[in-house]
């Protein structure tokens, strides 16, 4: 299954701290549609509360009174299972206690050393309460914390001695912390609501609550935020190179969002315009498949001069298809999800331009349906390199014979999703769209094999 991982958000130093934080999950929704969960700061103590369903199924069940009664700070999450079942004892933020402190975590990645953790922690007694790797986090800071220590020194060695992807938003009774891994595989980003310090996974939660975008959590940086309102930063950990995820660009974030600072609209129609140049088709219209596809077909019209057509309507009360939890509910969903506009696309040569081919199950679905409702022919063209291997760090589709590229080439591809074309967009044509600033590099090794750190299988 190809999962996004989760979204998280969180505010410090805010009366209404909870609420907000509801209102940022909103907008994070896409990113994970299994649990959603808000830890708060409330008169010195704090309270989590989380369950299984869409944000506004999760808090609709909470009491008024949870909402009114001032608060200090709250972090919040929404999941999708890259690394443990989809149960609401693996929902986040995930908490624990030690000491003095009630620490809790919201956190967007993979650790791909979760395993050797957790039985190394079992052995010195440790018990866990899910499967996720965010728990394992926890417990080596609390198991590995010396006296004295502040929950962030422990969290801080913690994040020193994990390895994969993270980027996690912490709370506890002496404040809030934001940090990234060394390398930066998944975004986070800071920003400020009158004199409250903000952090969410995209810049859409920021313009959906009110806030300003500020920059971005740097990665291997954790930031402190105090009580007080006094703010700390420092760089706990260093790599040469950065490695953010590049599919967060192609599919995952909201077209409104800034990602890596790039505008995610601007990308996806350079992704576009760029595959057009690369493979040109003969066709009467370009046709998305909506929502992913939007904005690379937009591009691709634009350069190619074929009139851009709304040929497939979507019901936006199914949700992504992908990140469903088994195959039974995807393959529902791919069939409720997406219905052609006969009268748009009967008789015509069709070009539907699609963000990704996982698996190629739905894709043929697409191209069945469209021939079905009248497409003379059906070319499909994909606005990233083929997915030819798994991915470590925060992505689920860690088999590779999962991925129909791996085993197949681009015209058996196209024989058997029924396509009359295929093409992908180039790894270098991709690279090519993307800025590139000091230090700053993407992970692309689903496409290319070639990835920044050596993965360790959880």
């Amino acid at each position: 299954m190809l999962k996004e991982a989760c979204g998280i958000f969180g505010i410090a130093n805010h009366p209404d701290a909870a609420a907000i934080t509801r209102l940022g999950l909103f907008a994070l929704q896409h990113r994970g549609q299994e649990s959603a969960g808000i830890m708060l700061l409330r008169q010195g103590k704090c309270d989590c509360y989380k369950g299984m369903g869409l944000v506004s199924e999760v808090f609709d069940r909470l009491p008024k009174e949870w909402w009114r009664t001032p608060q200090e700070m709250a972090i919040g999450h929404v999941r999708y299972s890259t690394f443990g079942g989809s149960n609401v004892a693996n929902a986040q933020p995930f908490v624990v206690e030690f000491d003095k402190w009630r620490l809790g975590l919201a956190h967007n990645g993979t650790i791909s050393n979760a395993a050797h953790w957790r039985n190394h922690l079992k052995r010195g007694g440790a018990i866990f309460q899910g499967e996720i790797d965010t728990e394992v986090v926890l417990h080596i800071a609390a198991h590995h914390h010396k006296a004295g220590d502040t929950p962030w020194e422990a969290l801080e060695y913690a994040l020193k001695n994990v390895e994969g992807a993270y980027s996690i938003i912490g709370l506890c009774e002496d404040g809030m912390v934001a940090a990234r891994d060394p390398f930066g595989f998944r975004p986070l980003c800071m920003g400020k609501l009158d004199n409250s310090a903000v952090f969410a996974s995209e810049t859409s939660a920021f313009d959906i609550v009110g806030a300003q975008y500020e920059r971005d959590v740097e990665p291997g940086e954790m930031i402190l935020v105090r009580p007080d309102g006094k703010i700390e930063s420092k760089i706990f950990a260093y790599s040469k190179k950065r490695a953010q995820c590049i599919f967060e660009l192609i599919y995952f974030a909201r077209p409104d969002s800034y990602v890596f600072t790039e505008s995610v609209y601007e990308m996806r129609k350079r992704f576009g315009r760029k595959l057009a140049e690369e493979f040109p088709v003969k066709a009467d219209i370009i046709v998305p498949v909506p929502d992913s596809g939007m904005y690379a077909a937009l591009g691709y019209s634009e350069a190619s001069g074929i009139p851009f057509e709304l040929g497939i309507m979507r019901n936006h009360y199914v949700g992504r298809t992908f990140i469903k939890p088994s195959p039974a509910d995807r393959k529902t969903a791919v069939n409720m999800k997406l219905n052609p506009v006969k009268e748009a696309i009967k008789g015509k040569r069709v070009c539907l331009v699609e963000d990704s081919i996982v698996r190629g199950n739905t894709s043929k679905e697409r191209v069945r349906t469209l021939r079905e409702n009248g497409a003379k022919e059906v070319h499909m063209r994909i606005s990233c390199p083929p997915h030819v291997q798994p991915c470590y760090f925060g992505i689920d589709f860690p088999s590779a014979d999962e991925l129909i590229a791996h085993k197949c080439s681009v015209n058996e591809i196209a024989k058997i999703i029924d396509a009359d074309s295929l093409a992908y967009l180039s790894l270098e044509g991709m690279l090519s769209c993307v800025k590139k600033t000091k230090s700053c590099d993407y992970c692309h090794a689903c496409f290319s094999g070639d990835y920044p750190v050596k993965p360790k299988l959880i």
